[in-house]
């Protein structure tokens, strides 16, 4: 009897060690499962470091009508003076500059110049220049120098006689006093002219005194 009790207890002993380790191997497994699948659904949710990038933007570039607008400004260049001068019609002139050789001279603003609106740009002037560039772009413009003669030394014609030449058109003999009709006389010269180059230049040759120019400006042909 005793035999058969130990051998009972033996096999129920057994059963139970069989079911607790089927039991752990079940949970282990579950709990791996289970691991599994959230590492999975972490590494789908996150994104592919293989994914390309964003592709870039290239920089905006400028419109015709913006490029245009660039190349198409006026140059207006105020002569003798360090700090840019604005007209009666809000143009700004820029101050003295692209003239080689030469020297600058303001006279004195209570002086009075007929013919124009603005005699402030007739009271400074560069002389004894040898020429005057600058650069443009490629095209058609209307070149318009200023000229007024306020020298007092200059009373008459024949006092100040001087050549220049305008891309290649040229003015010979030039004499402000002439041209303006007499001293502190405002006077434009209008010159057409083409540039090829990129570079409009102008060309001062003495003759009698000292080469003179107010200001000057290059406008494109419309």
């Amino acid at each position: 009897m005793r035999n058969i009790l130990n051998q009972t207890l033996s096999v129920c002993a057994t059963a139970c060690a069989l079911t607790f380790v089927a039991g752990c191997q079940s949970n282990d497994h579950g709990t791996a499962q289970s691991s599994t699948q959230s590492a999975t659904t972490a590494a789908q949710a996150a994104p592919s470091s293989t994914q390309p990038a964003a592709e870039a933007i290239p920089p905006a570039t400028p419109s015709s009508s913006s490029v245009q607008a660039a190349t198409s400004s006026v140059v207006r260049i105020k002569a003798g003076v360090s700090a840019a001068f604005t007209d009666s019609s809000g143009n700004v002139w820029q101050p003295d500059q692209g003239f080689d050789g030469g020297d600058v001279i303001e006279r004195d603003a209570g002086t009075s110049i007929a013919n124009t609106k603005d005699p402030g740009l007739f009271l400074t002037e560069h002389y004894g220049m040898s020429s005057f560039s600058c650069n443009v772009p490629n095209g058609k413009y209307v070149a318009k120098l200023y000229f007024a003669e306020t020298f007092d030394g200059i009373t008459g014609a024949g006092q100040r006689v001087f050549s220049f030449n305008v891309q290649g058109h040229e003015f010979k003999d030039f004499d402000v006093f002439v041209k303006a009709g007499g001293s502190d006389r405002a006077y434009i010269e209008t010159v057409p002219v083409e540039v090829t180059d990129g570079k409009f230049t102008i060309t001062f040759t003495s003759n009698v005194e000292n080469p003179q120019i107010n200001a000057i400006e290059i406008a494109p042909q419309s």
